[in-house]
């Protein structure tokens, strides 16, 4: 009889299309950790599945330098306050252990220099990959939505990187290339030709895609549907 562990030759591959602005994001990355823990205890004898996060930009056509906070809210809301209009997640962020402070936020940042760094840590040698990748992220995440922290100032950006263990100098470089900052586009690019037009998304072992911040037990469910063997894995939207 095959056990389930050996339907997995090789480490679940995930994908994670997000923004370090999009609040949804910052809670899905926390569901997306509750469903590891769900899944190491359904596959006990499976090696870790292995996450990478790609690139999306909500806001792409802001300036390098972003814009005031406060003027962004009433370009895109109108009157209604942050308070008003975060309403919602900030409880559902609560529920999972994220203190949403959007009250600290002054500047609406354009986000390509911040997914430049990310992408880097997860090709850097050595120390580099998806362990890095993912502490890269959830520093900057924390930096914008615990703290407000500037994230169009590339001197915060090298700091909250380096932070999370990525090289100093190899980060100023990073930000300082333009090639650096064309990958992003060109990776956000893939993912709108894809259909991706909200984050997060995520996508396992190429098969199959969940869009939006699910439950643990949903995400938990496509991650051993894409296991499944091809025949019998039962379709998936």
């Amino acid at each position: 009889m095959t056990s389930p562990a050996s339907l997995t030759a090789t480490p679940l591959q995930i994908e994670v299309v997000s923004d370090v602005v999009c609040p949804w994001c910052f809670v899905g990355k926390r569901r997306l950790e509750g469903a590891l823990a769900l899944y190491a205890q359904a596959r006990p004898d499976a090696p870790p599945p292995v996450v990478h996060w790609l690139p999306f930009q909500l806001n792409p056509q802001l300036p390098p330098e972003g814009m005031a906070r406060k003027d962004y809210v009433a370009a895109k809301w109108g009157g209604r306050s942050s308070a008003d209009v975060y309403a919602r997640v900030s409880a559902v962020g609560g529920s999972v252990g994220i203190a949403f402070a959007f009250d600290r936020i002054v500047r609406q940042p354009n986000t390509r220099a911040a997914h430049a760094l990310i992408a880097l840590a997860a090709r850097v040698q050595p120390g580099g990959g998806p362990a890095l990748q993912g502490a890269v992220k959830e520093a900057l995440l924390a930096a914008y939505f615990l703290h407000g922290r500037d994230l169009t100032d590339h001197a915060t950006l090298v700091e909250i990187a380096a932070a999370a263990g990525l090289d100093v100098q190899r980060a100023r470089e990073h930000l300082a290339s333009t090639q650096a900052q064309h990958e992003v586009q060109t990776a956000e690019a893939g993912a709108r030709q894809l259909g991706i037009d909200g984050v997060p998304f995520f996508i396992f072992n190429r098969r199959y895609g969940v869009s939006g911040a699910q439950e643990s037990a949903t995400l938990l469910q496509a991650m051993l549907d894409a296991e499944a063997p091809a025949q019998s894995a039962p379709a998936h939207d």
